[in-house]
């Protein structure tokens, strides 16, 4: 037999369940009113800009300072366009002055005591940017103290080709096989000319190895350059060959950046690069080797 309960709870519930439809429809009724305007939809946020690990990850500058060292990187702005290279030359450099500072700390160690040495110093910073429409060049000052009368100063560079995102070989700006006797004679000129005018009446020095001379002027190819800026916009006007203490002269003479113009050359240029140069090279800063 049927309990006589069940019928009225089915009852309850249909009726709850009728009350909430109506109550829905009404609260509608009330927040839709026809004179009210919906809520604009939230605009989407901005697109975050995409930064590559080389440009989020390159300073312009870097600073160690210990007991045993003092060490510092400095690149200029002009690596901005170019992210890989500023990447390649920061993390090159940062790594270069930390061995430097745990090697000054082995010094010590190894000597068993600081022996009253002041720290070592040394300073990387990369300048001279002068850019082409297809080539980019930097020169890299290196000064290092390790103890002793004074410092020493040497110089590297960096040639860039844009387009192809890679760092060129100085070969690779000069034809395949080119004779580059022509380019040893120019800087011979330009650099005796460079000691003349330092100390007027100094021997001038000679190509090759001459019994009795210590010093000679260097080939083209085994000294760094950079290009030189020229008065062309947008050509380089030659080459800035970068030489450091005691190549070609004492200590006391300093480094020698001397440029030779492009005409003394243009025929020795790779067809690729031909372009990227006109013009004469503009006079360098009185401070730049000295």
């Amino acid at each position: 037999m049927s309990s006589p309960f069940k019928r009225p709870v089915v009852l309850v519930g249909t009726a709850a369940a009728a009350l909430a439809v109506v109550g829905a429809i009404a609260f509608a009724v009330i927040t839709s009113r026809p004179d009210e305007t919906p809520a604009p939809t939230p605009a989407p946020p901005p697109a975050t800009a995409v930064v590559t690990p080389a440009e989020a990850a390159a300073p312009f500058d870097f600073w160690s300072e210990t007991p045993y060292a003092s060490v510092e990187l400095t690149l200029p702005p002009a690596l901005k366009p170019y992210p890989d290279l500023h990447a390649r030359l920061f993390a090159a450099g940062v790594r270069d002055l930390r061995q430097f500072t745990e090697g000054s700390q082995s010094d010590r160690t190894e000597a068993g005591g600081d022996m009253g040495l002041g720290a070592y110093e040394k300073t990387i910073e990369y300048d001279t940017p002068v850019e082409t429409g297809k080539l980019f060049s930097l020169a890299r000052t290196v000064y290092e103290y390790t103890g002793g009368a004074h410092g020493l100063s040497s110089y590297s560079a960096i040639l860039w080709d844009k387009a192809s995102k890679q760092q060129m070989t100085a070969a690779q700006l000069f034809r395949p096989g080119a004779d580059l006797s022509v380019l040893d004679t120019a800087l011979c000129a330009a650099l005796n000319a460079e000691k003349e005018k330092r100390n007027p009446g100094v021997e001038p020095l000679t190509l090759g190895t001459v019994e009795g001379e210590i010093w000679s002027c260097p080939t083209a190819a085994g000294m760094p350059f950079v290009l030189a800026a020229g008065s062309t916009p947008g050509k380089a006007g030659g080459l800035t060959f970068l030489i450091g203490p005691y190549l070609v002269g004492s200590y006391a003479e300093g480094s020698f950046w001397v440029n030779v113009p492009q005409s003394a050359f243009r025929a020795l240029i790779a067809p690729a690069y031909a372009d990227e140069f006109a013009g004469e090279p503009t006079p360098l800063p009185e401070e730049d080797g000295q």
